[in-house]
């Protein structure tokens, strides 16, 4: 592999090679156009009653300013990062330009994705709303939520592959490194976004339920819980735009990892820069198939509806994928040994395969019509202890069998491919790819529903009969299709870290070679720093960094939750008519408290993603980082699942009961299980899923530094005072960032408690 990458200057692109990524392009503005499409389709529904679009119109509000606010935060990362890739060693100046420009590009897409998922699902949650109401409701409000979801899948696609094949078409040779940027941008804007929109949706959501639900005894949307306004906005920064700028980045860095990988093995053509690129365009095909399939059978659950246009649209793009292969692939690589049309075949069904086995699995552990949900809910009548013991239980149990299964897929391709075992990982990636347009709908599917299951409930339109029943029913299907994406995004990031860390690897032997090191003397090189204790203090690391990253993020849930739990209940004991609702709560307090915080949370974990792979490459060396990347792999694989399903089991749980199970609404039961959605609400929308760009981050962060740590480590530019100055620093930001986050929390709890809440003075 090392000889191949090296040999990536010597790559010759033919005018059919131009010609295939052209039509790519092409297929990728089509997919925008598509997407548009789809927008006006879901416009064009019905608004409900002026109720209902009051509040609608509140939320809309919220969300906008929230994603304006926090595109002022991020845009300042973006410059100082934009900086600094200027700074990092290139092979010549229009390299280091041209990554830092995409880096920009990566990063600007990322985030329009996650603000038009936004922008959307505040506008569609009302339409589903209104269309439970009419004839036919449950097809019209399921196509609606659907075809939202729809509208950003086709956007993701489109400007991921537009975005790679611009890269591919300028720089051909040069686009491997280049693309490093543009994963890169998207990743980093993912993850900030993930972990912003996760702190505001779960704070307002676990305070609205502690304060209404618990303390209260009030429906969970009711129109006099000050935080109701807030849940709702949540749902939609949250849900719809972090996640949406994560599958976007997911898309991204899997495309950037295969292509690198790609290069490597067609060293002297073009067809490992084409051929990752032929696979997603396929899957814009299989997209629009998918979304366009998906219709509501009478008397037919909602999630097999949609599992069955997945599977559908899955068929479709194997077939598809493996025409490709053996039309387009030559009948050998170069040097070798393997058939690339076999291998491609084989390694992208694996993909595919994956994405199948891992949406069942996720549905069999969160659905409500299987045994781990019904028995967390059955343990409800015991109390909330035992609801979470079981939810936790239902974690650590999916994480192994997903953990299992993504390894049994990671070493069938790598097994594989041979000598070209990792781009056989990067293209099972690709396979996966080609659901991400299906996989996109049914994510925003979820809080889309979710929404307008709340816009109905607090307009009061809606409040019980056939459309209520609806919308409960799309809500429950949304939950286990959110958690379905979850665990799809998880196994995209570990196939793509594992991709990244082969590239990490063939970074660090050209980095050694360019340093003036003997290629005889590289693999002894690379044996030493194997078996050496600092690759086991990396994995100690590597694994550390997830649990910190994971517990600033709930931690973070904890402290703005606390605030809005003192303010709803100081509405509710200061401000006269609220529970008679002669007096409207003031929604607007909650929505900037959880601006404020989630905002001002951002910063300690993206700054501990970003600096700790700096800190361990630069003090402790290659070897030390290459152990770093496979501990966090491992353990974020594991923790990431585990905390996607336990909370969906618990969210699901709640909703078995407040279907009438084990006592209904306002039992104990119900209280017990609310407990536990409150515990899985960071746990499944903040934590867990922020940990997928988290872990490409850290890989991209490794291998764009990884020529500076060679070249400070061997030859005649090695300087360890330099070096070791620079893993200090790192580290010091890091301590920094998580001491004023612990300052921040422990003022909060020492506050008196006259002055978080008002009414106890």
């Amino acid at each position: 592999m090392s000889r191949q990458f090296l040999a990536e200057s010597s790559l010759q692109f033919s005018g059919g090679d131009y010609g295939i990524v052209a039509v790519v392009a092409v297929v990728a503005l089509a997919a925008l156009v598509i997407g548009y499409l789809l927008l006006k389709e879901v416009l064009a529904a019905g608004q409900g009653t002026e109720k209902m679009q009051e509040i609608a119109k509140a939320v809309q509000e919220g969300a906008a300013a929230y994603l304006n606010r926090q595109r002022n935060t991020l845009a300042v990362f973006g410059v100082i990062v934009f900086v600094l890739l200027l700074v990092l060693p290139a092979e010549n100046l229009g390299e280091r330009i041209g990554r830092s420009v995409f880096f920009l590009i990566g990063a600007a897409f990322s985030f329009f994705i996650g603000y038009l998922g936004m922008w959307l699902a505040t506008r569609a949650n009302l339409r589903v709303a209104a269309a439970a109401r009419e004839s036919g409701g449950r097809e019209k409000a399921m196509r609606i939520a659907f075809r939202t979801g729809g509208v950003v899948g086709m956007f993701t696609v489109g400007l991921g592959l537009f975005g790679a094949a611009v890269v591919v078409l300028v720089y051909t040779g040069q686009a491997p490194k280049v693309l490093e940027g543009f994963g890169f941008g998207a990743a980093l804007i993912a993850m900030f976004m993930r972990v912003g929109g996760g702190i505001f949706t779960k704070a307002a959501d676990v305070g609205a339920d502690l304060v209404g639900k618990v303390e209260q005894n009030i429906p969970e949307d009711d129109p006099r819980n000050a935080a109701t306004i807030a849940d709702n906005v949540g749902d939609n920064v949250g849900d719809c735009a972090g996640m949406a700028a994560d599958l976007f980045e997911s898309y991204a860095v899997t495309l950037v990892a295969a292509l690198i990988l790609g290069s490597a093995a067609f060293a002297t053509t073009g067809h490992g820069l084409v051929f990752p690129l032929i696979i997603p365009a396929i899957g814009v095909i299989t997209a629009v198939i998918g979304i366009y399939i998906t219709r509501a059978r009478a008397g037919e659950n909602g999630l097999t509806t949609i599992n069955r246009s997945f599977y559908i649209s899955a068929v479709i793009s194997a077939v598809l994928s493996a025409i490709a292969a053996f039309v387009f692939l030559p009948s050998s690589f170069d040097g070798a040994e393997g058939n690339p049309a076999v291998i491609a075949t084989v390694s992208v069904i694996i993909g595919i395969v994956l994405a199948g086995v891992i949406l069942w699995l996720t549905g069999y552990y969160t659905g409500t019509e299987h045994k781990p949900v019904k028995d967390v809910g059955k343990t409800s009548e015991t109390g909330p202890a035992t609801v979470i013991l079981s939810g936790i239980s239902v974690g650590f149990e999916s994480a192994v069998f997903t953990a299992l299964v993504v390894g049994a897929a990671v070493f069938g391709a790598y097994l594989l491919g041979g000598s070209v075992a990792l781009f056989a990982v990067a293209l099972a990636g690709t396979g996966l790819l080609t659901t991400v347009g299906v996989i996109v709908a049914m994510d925003t599917f979820g809080p889309v529903s979710d929404n307008a299951q709340g816009i109905a409930e607090m307009s009061g339109d809606l409040s019980e009969g056939e459309g209520a029943q609806i919308l409960t029913e799309l809500d429950a299907v949304g939950n286990t299709t959110k958690a379905i994406t979850k665990g799809i995004a998880i196994s995209t990031a570990v196939l793509a870290a594992t991709a990244l860390f082969g590239s990490y690897s063939a970074a660090i032997r050209e980095a050694l070679v360019d340093a003036g090191a003997a290629l005889s003397d590289i693999g002894d090189a690379f044996v030493d720093s194997i078996i050496s204790p600092n690759t086991l203090v990396g994995v100690v690391i590597g694994a550390a960094v997830v649990f910190l990253f994971s517990g600033l993020a709930i931690n973070a849930v904890s402290r703005a939750a606390g605030a809005v739990v003192y303010e709803v209940r100081r509405q509710f004991r200061t401000i006269p008519g609220i529970m008679e609702g002669t007096t409207r709560p003031q929604y607007g307090k909650v929505v900037d408290i959880v601006t404020r915080d989630s905002l001002r949370e951002l910063a300690t974990p993206g700054l501990l993603a970003v600096f700790a792979p700096i800190a361990v490459g630069f003090g402790l060396g290659t070897g030390a980082l290459a152990g770093y990347l496979g501990g966090a792999i491992a353990t974020g694989m594991l923790m990431a699942v585990f905390l996607a399903n336990s909370g969906g089991a618990w969210d699901n749980a709640k909703k078995l009961v407040e279907d009438g199970h084990h006592g209904g609404k306002n039992s104990e039961a119900h209280a017990a299980t609310v407990i536990g959605d409150t515990v899985g609400d960071p746990f499944k929308d903040t934590a867990g899923p922020a940990i997928n760009p988290l872990l490409k981050v850290m890989n991209l962060v490794s291998l764009l530094i990884a020529p500076a740590v060679v070249s400070l480590s061997v030859g005649e530019s090695a300087s360890t005072p330099f070096r070791l100055a620079i893993a200090i620093v790192s580290v010091l930001i890091i301590a920094a960032a998580i001491v004023l986050s612990k300052r921040r929390a422990s003022a909060m709890n020492d506050t008196p408690a006259t002055e978080n809440d008002p009414a106890n003075a």
